[in-house]
């Protein structure tokens, strides 16, 4: 083995020596030491090794019998002893068991230090995810609009937007990404900023959902797709105008707390088709009435027995408490929701999006 290269050795005549060689080189990964040595024992050396915190494996050499001191040894960090005389085929199974354990400590540490700088990845992901999220949304005496969303992984592909418009208008926006975690929190952010610009030059739901899936289908390799439900809500009027890009349909929720669907124009998810024709429809929200909107992390999740939430116990929370402003609204049903699922871990973002004329 010393010949061919597999091995080098490095000798020392005493702890200290072997000390200085250990910090000198650098790429060491077996020490065997004798325990009687001069000026350090091999017993001192081993305290040492573990102070310095060495990343070597340490094998201990001592007379046949010397158990007190081969116990002593073990205790302070050894991970294996020989006896004299050495049987080198004994020997050449120590070094051998020793430096493959090394390896598998290496290669764990390096896949707890990959994890680690992962997980710190995912925080700033999430801090960066959650900064462009509104956290405080315009309202008056005439209405009321809350969201919020929470991440099943860290980051997530859900989203939602909040924007006041020049001539008074709301436009409002709820969406789910067809994938998880990071390609479906940056395909999010992708699909935030494009539908953000596309509204600010004209806020009509069909046309900015025209608009950016056609810019979302182009060069889109991963075929990743997102589910957009749009509109634009009058405080004036009451009057909300919307368009459907393959979204779950939102509640409307009647002052009286009974909750049905609203119907949905035609529409697909953005990314699928190219030049895809979005249609829209409106309905009058009389005061006291809301309409809910959400992602499907919200009516598919799941409690131990494996039975979703549903829209009816998303309509049974609006039922149960009817005239709840939009936080009061949110807040129920996220309260509901984690009463119902218990501890099952969330499979998918949940979002909420209310709307509430007052």
């Amino acid at each position: 083995e010393i010949r061919s290269g597999e091995h080098q050795f490095l000798f020392a005549r005493n702890g200290i020596e072997a000390l200085e060689v250990l910090k000198r080189e650098g790429d060491v990964d077996v020490v065997m030491s004798d325990i009687n040595m001069p000026q350090m024992d091999g017993l001192t050396l081993l305290e040492q090794i573990a102070e310095a915190r060495l990343d070597v494996r340490s094998v201990i050499i001592s007379a046949y019998g010397d158990m007190k001191n081969i116990r002593t040894a073990m205790n302070r960090g050894a991970f294996d002893f020989i006896v004299k005389p050495i049987d080198f085929d004994d020997f050449r199974a120590t070094i051998s068991r020793a430096m493959s354990q090394l390896k598998q400590w290496r290669e764990a540490q390096n896949s707890r230090d990959r994890l680690a700088a992962m997980q710190n990845e995912m925080r700033v992901a999430n801090t960066i995810q959650q900064s462009i999220l509104p956290t405080e949304f315009p309202q008056s005496d005439k209405f009321q609009i809350h969201g919020g969303m929470e991440p099943a992984r860290g980051v997530g592909g859900d989203f939602f937007y909040v924007e006041q418009l020049a001539d008074g208008r709301i436009a409002m926006a709820v969406a789910d990404v067809s994938d998880k975690g990071m390609p479906a929190a940056l395909f999010m952010m992708l699909s935030r900023s494009l539908l953000k610009s596309v509204l600010r030059e004209k806020p009509d739901p069909g046309h900015v959902l025209q608009i950016t899936n056609s810019l979302l289908h182009e060069d889109n390799d991963s075929a990743m797709f997102v589910t957009v439900f749009y509109a634009v809500y009058s405080p004036e009027t009451g009057m909300l105008i919307y368009a459907n890009g393959g979204h779950n349909p939102p509640l409307r929720v009647r002052a009286n707390g009974v909750a049905e669907m609203l119907q949905m124009p035609d529409g697909v998810a953005l990314g699928v088709v190219a030049d895809y024709d979005y249609t829209e429809r409106e309905i009058q929200l009389q005061p006291g009435e809301s309409v809910f909107c959400y992602t499907d992390g919200v009516t598919e999740a799941v409690n131990g027995e494996s039975e979703e939430f549903g829209v009816g116990r998303a309509c049974d929370v609006f039922r149960a408490a009817p005239g709840m402003d939009a936080q009061q609204a949110n807040n129920a049903t996220l309260e509901a929701l984690k009463a119902f699922t218990g501890d099952a871990p969330p499979f998918d973002d949940i979002t909420c999006l209310t709307l509430h004329r007052t």
